[in-house]
């Protein structure tokens, strides 16, 4: 890994969503040096899925060399910014960094995002971010250091990255084009640059979007913090970038990224926003021995069954895979599962035995099968027959099918996401 080398000691940075995930690993990488850090996030109280506080952060942060001022911000909320910013400059006597890293998410399409979520993406997202280097500027510009970090993506405008969350992809954008326009605007006073990581990022975030065993696809929080500790140690003119973390770790001179790997050697998952063609980056995989979950598997093919003429005996045909999955899966409901779920899911499905199939794992209990369910539905998930067979086989990742768009999903997100960690249990009978 990166060594630190002291250049931030005493330095102060005010890092956005630092109780935990990417804010927190910069945290205690400058922290390592003496810095002091500012943890402006909302978590004040241990929440029931989340781990850590600003106050558990504060312990890590002082256990590491740094000092540590804890404050209770929600980036969308203007007066807290300020309040958090006048009592570092009180305690520490100034700002010399601030690390625009707090994020909302949501990948849902237009017609499946409600109006509160676009208003949470894009208020936390580009707003939060105009704000809090608004508010800190005045401090930056008197700095020796004065460097804005946005985790944010490059520009990237190929409409892949747009059709399937575009709410989403334009709020972080807008955490982009803060950099393009102060930049520009402060050259010379206070550098302003991008961060955004090659690959996934194991978060509490990627959990949830990923599920179950997603981590071994990902690098730890370390890569990022150790790329953003080269930004922030470089002068003002390094200025108006947009760095993805490998590239700039390897014009470092690191070699070993399996360190920074949750699974070293385990194949790895492209992060949004960068283009990296399928095909090439499976055959990459397949060479450590992987099957990626976003490749296109080849056809399955059902056996057949040919009478004495040569030709195939309806008696005898089997259940073609997608019968066989939703047979599969309809014996293995139970109780536990739909007192667990309450959702009903209808699959519209292409190609081959396409049409209307359902699981109900929410009235009695519960059924699956051909055609409508005869309640209403909670979630529709429309993809072909051959993906879909391979979702719930455990061969394709939802959260992958849905990010290339071989996925697509109307209805109650959080349901969504609920059946996703029942496939788990799926996956091993079929």
């Amino acid at each position: 890994m990166l060594p630190n080398t002291g250049k931030l000691a005493g330095c102060t940075l005010f890092i956005t969503g630092a109780s935990r995930g990417i804010g927190k690993a910069i945290a205690l990488k400058a922290a390592k040096d003496g810095a002091n850090i500012v943890i402006a996030a909302k978590t004040g109280e241990p929440h029931r899925t989340l781990p850590g506080t600003i106050y558990t952060a504060a312990e890590e942060i002082e256990a590491a060399g740094g000092k540590a001022l804890p404050c209770i911000v929600n980036v969308r909320e203007e007066q807290q910014i300020v309040d958090a910013v006048e009592k570092a400059v009180e305690k520490f006597g100034g700002i010399d960094i601030l690390v625009n890293n707090a994020s909302a998410i949501s990948l849902t399409g237009t017609l499946e995002t409600p109006t509160k979520k676009v208003d949470l993406m894009m208020s936390a997202n580009a707003r939060g971010t105009y704000l809090a280097s608004k508010i800190c500027l005045p401090h930056l510009r008197k700095s020796n250091i004065a460097h804005i970090l946005n985790i944010s993506p490059p520009l990237n405008l190929n409409p892949i990255w747009f059709k399937n969350h575009c709410a989403y992809t334009i709020s972080k954008y807008g955490m982009s084009m803060c950099v393009l326009g102060m930049a520009e605007e402060f050259k010379g006073e206070v550098a302003v640059n991008a961060l955004w990581p090659q690959t996934a990022i194991h978060t509490s975030a990627m959990d949830m979007l990923g599920g179950a065993g997603v981590e071994q696809q990902c690098r730890k929080t370390d890569i990022l913090a150790d790329a953003a500790y080269c930004i922030l140690t470089k002068p003002k003119s390094f200025t108006g970038n947009f760095v993805i973390d490998e590239n700039l770790l390897r014009e470092e001179g690191i070699k070993n990224f399996d360190v920074y790997a949750v699974a070293p050697g385990h194949p790895l998952l492209p992060d949004f926003f960068l283009d990296v063609d399928p095909n090439t980056l499976a055959m990459k995989m397949e060479a450590h021995g992987a099957s990626p979950v976003f490749r296109e598997g080849k056809k399955i093919e059902s056996a057949k069954h040919e009478g004495p003429d040569g030709a195939e005996s309806a008696a005898a045909k089997p259940l073609g895979p997608v019968a066989e999955t939703f047979k599969i899966i309809q014996g293995a409901i139970s109780e536990d599962v739909v007192r667990s779920t309450q959702g009903v899911y209808l699959f519209e499905l292409s190609g081959d035995e396409g049409g209307t199939w359902y699981i109900d794992l929410k009235n009695k209990a519960g059924s699956a099968g051909i055609g409508e369910p005869p309640v209403k539905v909670d979630v529709v998930m429309s993809m072909s027959s051959n993906d879909f067979v391979k979702m719930f086989s455990g061969k394709l990742k939802p959260t992958m099918a849905f990010m290339s768009g071989k996925l697509k999903i109307k209805g109650n997100m959080a349901l969504a996401m609920k059946l996703e960690k029942m496939m788990t249990q799926f996956s091993s009978k079929l």
